[in-house]
């Protein structure tokens, strides 16, 4: 028996499922763009966007929604919206650097289903936690879920080698200190979707893949005749 090499050339399914995730958030700004420079659309066209796909926390109390799925499609669509170049490339950067490292341990499809489960948790986090009459977008919420993920994984690995886990309690009261200081510094830092996001994402990594590595990049053999 030995490993099957991956083809020289070829896109794993992992990369494939990053270009879809990340081509999704940038055609919708360039969209979006193209509207806040008259170009397509109606007047105030990234409002109107806004206004049906981001997060309305008011949805979920007496306001009237603008079409009956909306409070709950919400929950997905807020994560597919930015509020600008500058939030989208931060935010892509982002993406690419954990789902990498996510796509090689579970594969494309499970970085969907994690980065998903992850959107709709930054949603229940804003919902729960937050008051804003403001719309919430972004994708932060996901990207704390597939930091949660990383983590929960590397929480495992450590447990099943018996290493030390300070490491993993150092990561997690880091980004509960980066939060703090942004929340300080940035008007409108939605602390509760990442939050959410990250519990999700936690969850979510040790439902698709709770067993423990002595080497988390190794790949299952496959069997070749």
């Amino acid at each position: 028996m030995m490993a099957s090499p991956r083809g020289r050339g070829t896109i794993s399914s992992g990369q494939l499922a990053i270009i879809v995730l990340v081509a999704i958030c940038v055609i919708i700004e360039v969209l979006l763009q193209l509207g806040d420079a008259g170009l397509i659309g109606p007047p105030r066209f990234r409002n109107l966007v806004y206004e049906y796909g981001g997060f309305w926390t008011g949805l979920l109390k007496n306001w009237g929604p603008n079409y009956p799925a909306q409070p709950w499609l919400m929950f997905v669509t807020y994560g597919f919206l930015h509020a600008g170049l500058l939030h989208l490339g931060l935010n892509m950067l982002t993406l690419v650097s954990l789902a990498l490292p996510v796509a090689d341990r579970v594969g494309g499809r499970s970085l969907v289903l994690i980065y998903c489960a992850s959107i709709l948790g930054g949603g229940l986090g804003f919902a729960l936690l937050s008051d804003s009459f403001r719309p919430m977008v972004g994708a932060s919420g996901a990207l704390f879920g597939l930091a949660g993920a990383l983590l929960a994984w590397e929480y495992v690995d450590r447990f099943t080698l018996q290493k030390r886990l300070w490491p993993v309690a150092r990561a997690i009261l880091l980004l509960a200190l980066l939060n703090v200081a942004l929340y300080y510094v940035m008007d409108g830092l939605a602390w509760e979707a990442h939050l959410g996001g990250f519990i999700m994402g936690w969850i979510m990594a040790l439902l698709v893949d709770p067993r423990g590595r002595a080497n988390p990049t190794d790949a299952p053999e496959t069997e070749t005749k």
